[in-house]
């Protein structure tokens, strides 16, 4: 049959690897809009989690920045947390709001953020492609009644793929940087950022920044 020549050929394998990465996207969607993005529990279940929060402070940061109790959920926040007032919670490193996921992005889900964006840039990348492929320009009527669907579906792909592509870049960005989005739009409100000798007592170098980050 057809279908067994198109297999033979190996013209199938670029379909079957599309629809895995489809499904591949659409499942890291699901995860990272439903994880817990690094929610901060009450005092008394913090006691396990002082030590390693304690080791991401580097010695730059001012001593007399104290860790604050949030107004909001009267749980005392470690560095870099930021309560959510669309989630009702504080977050650790929290990063900011996504409202494609409906979900804080911050210390646990942050990297499979990067992870779905990066798939989703193939997703539309390998999409706009075959929609261009499909396109034979022509000036007639007749060819932008059966060419619409195709075209406005071009258009839309080319537009999230600048969008994914510029989030994509400026997360690659601040996390080469080990700063986070709430950190480098709010530098000067942000006590320990605006007390420290230092713009970015975070930053330990680009290679070690991203090793820690996703290692």
């Amino acid at each position: 049959s057809d279908l067994q020549k198109q297999e033979e050929r190996g013209e199938l394998l670029q379909p079957l690897v599309f629809i895995l990465l489809v499904l591949c996207s659409v499942l890291l969607y699901f995860k990272v809009s439903l994880m817990d993005p690094g929610f901060v529990k009450p005092e008394e279940e913090e006691k396990a989690g002082n030590t390693e929060e304690q080791s991401l402070v580097t010695p730059q940061v001012p001593s007399n920045i104290k860790p604050r109790r949030c107004g909001y959920c009267m749980v005392k926040q470690p560095m870099r947390a930021k309560h959510c007032q669309l989630c009702q919670h504080c977050v650790r490193r929290y990063d900011h709001h996504c409202p494609w996921i409906e979900n804080c992005v911050g210390e646990k889900n942050h990297p499979l953020f990067i992870a779905y964006l990066s798939v989703q840039l193939v997703v539309l990348l390998w999409g706009g492609h075959v929609a261009w492929s499909g396109l034979y320009f022509e000036q007639s009527w007749d060819w932008l009644q059966h060419n619409i669907f195709l075209l406005v579906s071009f258009l839309l792909i080319v537009i999230f793929t600048i969008v994914v592509l510029l989030l994509l870049i400026s997360h690659l960005y601040l996390i080469s940087c080990n700063t986070t989005t709430w950190e480098f739009m709010s530098h000067h409100r942000i006590s320990y950022l605006r007390h420290s000798e230092l713009e970015n007592p975070f930053d330990q170098g680009v290679i070690l920044n991203l090793w820690r980050f996703f290692c």
